[in-house]
Parts: C-alpha cells; sequence; structure tokens
C-alpha cells in the first residue's frame, strides 16, 4: 500500500509517499505555510505528485501526523468530520501543534476526498504508561475533570527507534531496557521495556521535561504564577514558555549548530546553554537507568540526537559508574543508518538511530486499514 504521509507544521507541510515495507516514491516540503495556506501548498505537493507519475488513484490513504490525542485517541483512527472537531478541540493541550494539523487534515481531505484519512498520535504510544508515571499528584477530582495526566509525546519516533535499534543489535524486545533519546527543536527522553512506555519526560503538554529549542522543559510551577502575579498575561506567559526559553532564551539561538559555533568562538552564554541543556539529559538518563533498574540500549535520535556528537558526548559525559561509556571515534564518525557508539562489550550499548516517523506513519495506517 502506498500511504500519502503529511505532517502539518505551523509553518510547513512535509510530505512523502511510502509503502509499509519502506519504498519511497517521492518526498518533499512546502516552506512559510500558514493555517489558511494549505490548500495552496497541497496543490504545489500535487503537481510535484503527477510530475512523479503518482495520483490519488496511485495511493491508498492519507495518514496525518497528529501530536495530542488526548485521553480518547489512543490508536490510529479513521478521520470523520466529528474526529477532526474533536482533534481541534484537543488544541488545548498541544496550541503549537494540534491547530495546523486540522488544517492540513482539512485541506488534504477537500484535496483527496476519495481516500481514507488515518491520523496516527504522538500521545499513543503512552497512553499504556503506568499509573505511578502518569499520575500528577494534585487533587484527583481536578486533574479527573480536566483531563489532567501524563500525556507524552514523539511517540511515534520513540515506538519506531526501539523496534529499530532492537533489530540493529539482532536483541529481541522481549525484557529490552531502552533509554531513548528524540533530540531536535523538540526533545523527550522515554524509558522502555519490552518496546512498551514506562516513563517520558513530556507530560500533559510538549512543554515539560527536556531543554528545547525554545521551550524550558521542566520549571518550578511557582516561576509560573510568580511571574502571573507580577503582571505578565496568561499570552505573554505562553509565549515566554513557548518561543522565548529554552537555547533561544539562554542564548538567543535556538538551532544547535548555531550554539555549538557560538561556542567555538568563545561565547559564554552559549557554553552555559549547553551545559543546562546537557544537565537535564544527564539528569533523566539517571532517572530512567532507576525506573528501568539498569539499561541494555541508551538510543540517540531526532536531529540533535543523530548529528551532534558534542551533544551525545556531554550527554553521557561522567556516567562510566552507571555502565554508559563512549567510543569517542566512533561517536565523532558521521554515517548513515544505525550505528554503536561505544566500546565492544560495553555494559549499556550507545546507539545512534535515525528516526523515520513517517515509515511509522504508513505502517500503522496500513495496519489500520
Amino acid at each position: 500500500m502506498a500511504v500519502l504521509v503529511l505532517n502539518a507544521g505551523s509553518s510547513s507541510l512535509k510530505y512523502q509517499v511510502v509503502e509499509h515495507d519502506g519504498t519511497r516514491h517521492v518526498k518533499g516540503l512546502v516552506e512559510r505555510v500558514d493555517e489558511t495556506g494549505f490548500p495552496a501548498a497541497l496543490e504545489r505537493m500535487t503537481r510535484e505528485l503527477d510530475a512523479a507519475g503518482l495520483t490519488a488513484a496511485s495511493l491508498s490513504a492519507v495518514g496525518h501526523r497528529v501530536v495530542h490525542g488526548g485521553p480518547d485517541f489512543t490508536e490510529p483512527v479513521l478521520l470523520t468530520d466529528a474526529v477532526v472537531a474533536a482533534v481541534e478541540d484537543l488544541a488545548r493541550f498541544a496550541p503549537l501543534h494540534n491547530p495546523p494539523a486540522v488544517a492540513g487534515i482539512r485541506a488534504a481531505r477537500e484535496e483527496f476526498p476519495d481516500l481514507p484519512h488515518a491520523a496516527v498520535f504522538d500521545t499513543a504510544f503512552f497512553a499504556a504508561l503506568p499509573a505511578a508515571s502518569s499520575t500528577y499528584a494534585i487533587d484527583a477530582t481536578v486533574a479527573a475533570e480536566h483531563g489532567i495526566k501524563r500525556y507524552g509525546a514523539h511517540g511515534t519516533s520513540h515506538r519506531y527507534v526501539s523496534v529499530a535499534a532492537a533489530a540493529f543489535a539482532g536483541r529481541s524486545l522481549d525484557g529490552l531496557r531502552q533509554i531513548v533519546l528524540h533530540l531536535g527543536n523538540g526533545a523527550s527522553a522515554a524509558a522502555l521495556r519490552s518496546g512498551r512506555p514506562l516513563d517520558v519526560s513530556m507530560g500533559l503538554t510538549p512543554l515539560e521535561g527536556l531543554v528545547m529549542g525554545t521551550r524550558a522543559g521542566d520549571v518550578d510551577p511557582g516561576v509560573l504564577m510568580h511571574l502571573l502575579r507580577a503582571g505578565l498575561s496568561v499570552e505573554e506567559l505562553d509565549d515566554l514558555l513557548q518561543h522565548r526559553s529554552g537555547l533561544q532564551g539562554l542564548a538567543g539561538r535556538h538551532d544547535m549548530r548555531d550554539l555549538l559555533a557560538a561556542i567555538a568562538d568563545g561565547d559564554d552564554a552559549a557554553r552555559l546553554a549547553l551545559d543546562v541543556y546537557a544537565h537535564r539529559l544527564r539528569k533523566y538518563v539517571g532517572a530512567y537507568l532507576a525506573v528501568l533498574g539498569g539499561a541494555d540500549q541508551l538510543i540517540f535520535t531526532g536531529g540533535v540526537g543523530e548529528h551532534a556528537a558534542a551533544v551525545r558526548a556531554a550527554a553521557v559525559a561522567g556516567l562510566s559508574a552507571l555502565g554508559l561509556t563512549l567510543d569517542a571515534a566512533a561517536n565523532e564518525l558521521a554515517t548513515d543508518g544505525p550505528r554503536e557508539i561505544s566500546p565492544p562489550g560495553a555494559a549499556v550499548q550507545l546507539l545512534v538511530v535515525p528516526t523515520d516517523e513517517e515509515l511509522e506513519i504508513a505502517r500503522q495506517v496500513t495496519a489500520l486499514l
């Protein structure tokens, strides 16, 4: 089955036509798109599909990446008007992510009205989190009334990488203890056993957890109340947390490549930003070693995790007593595909595994249909 996979962001539309076996027919990116511009973006994409000899008749379905599925969407689902409306309502949990996804879904359903459309949710993988890790310690009645729990994010990536890492190592997922670090502009950590999640750093929303490009990750809630009492509006606080925190807030740049270049030029603010970033990574790695009772694999993925050797080195610096030892030469080697960056026989296998969310979405849509 050839599935057109769409990933609609706040200013871009990524697309691929991919088979469940990994065969790619076409892939592309339309940039500088807003929520009102997705019909035009899809028209441009359709022209590129036509140029590649692909028409609607060549496709079996359209798969959409949606970040937040809330409490109701814990599996891939066929998209109806009612489902789209429910996904739109869930923007209260992911205001940066769900609105453009909904805009992309609506435009695509108009562009391809005769194809089945399905949504694959980033939160779905974490729907089976143990109650001890998904429950916040606030008034239970309030939590239930407002749907407050840990939902996680990046689940499509974590699911794919977990399976790919086990296959690369020639190991069964059964009993395998894995810590996955998905590091990009957004970043998350997950603790997995037998391919199932025990904990994840992102919480009710994608704001919690690791330091990210423009998001702070973990922050004392008292800081937020203090800022509200000091006169910041809710909108100003939201802008601060979503766009002016993380690496951007600390060093004035959110791209890790720019940050590392600034460090090389002696920028003290950039150095502090990386130190804070790496310190948070090590805290989560240590915590998840405790959650899992040790680990068999620590896996780096995402744009930063796959390409920034300095970040990988910083993430495990000083953790050799916990079994995390880096092969410096292997870590610096830039190659495509999965690779090991720990010495042979290391207690914990350190891996770099490129993620493939589009393939995972195509597989889940194929299984749904």
